[in-house]
């Protein structure tokens, strides 16, 4: 209901990688589920950028990226000392147990430092990290 008021505030949401993967693959349920997000409220990691960017095979595909995130996500964050301290907890944390991996966890502290929102369809990737706010995504089978 609040997210479909026109003057309720919604909480910007970190969009992490596998959301942009499905999104710029065509898949709907992506492209409506980032419709949703008002323009202001869509932030994403650099390092989802970077992932995103390594997966280019021409550079055309990069200068589409580039277009695609400048005209689609209101801001990058880039990581700073506290992301990058948060990060090394998290792999302290979690590494060893639950499997945690570099760039998830500096995707994580981003999130956790801007005090944000985590949306992901990679929900197991984060579930064990406390105080992180994770914003479930289930992409459809079909394009449809």
């Amino acid at each position: 209901m609040a997210g479909s008021q026109s003057g309720a505030a919604v909480p910007p949401v970190i969009v992490d990688t596998d959301i942009l993967v499905w999104y710029l693959r065509g898949n709907d349920t992506a492209r409506r589920f980032l419709a949703r997000l008002p323009f202001p409220e869509r932030e994403v990691s650099a390092l989802t950028v970077m992932e995103i960017v390594q997966g280019c095979r021409d550079q055309r595909e990069t200068r589409d990226v580039a277009a695609f995130v400048s005209e689609n996500l209101a801001e990058v964050i880039h990581p700073d000392e506290n992301i990058s301290r948060r990060a090394i907890r998290l792999l302290e944390l979690h590494a060893v147990r639950d499997g945690l991996r570099v760039v998830d966890a500096l995707i994580a502290a981003t999130a956790l430092e801007a005090r944000v929102s985590l949306a992901t369809a990679n929900v197991r990737h984060y579930r064990a990290i406390a105080g992180l706010s994770l914003v479930s995504f289930r992409p459809s089978s079909a394009a449809g």
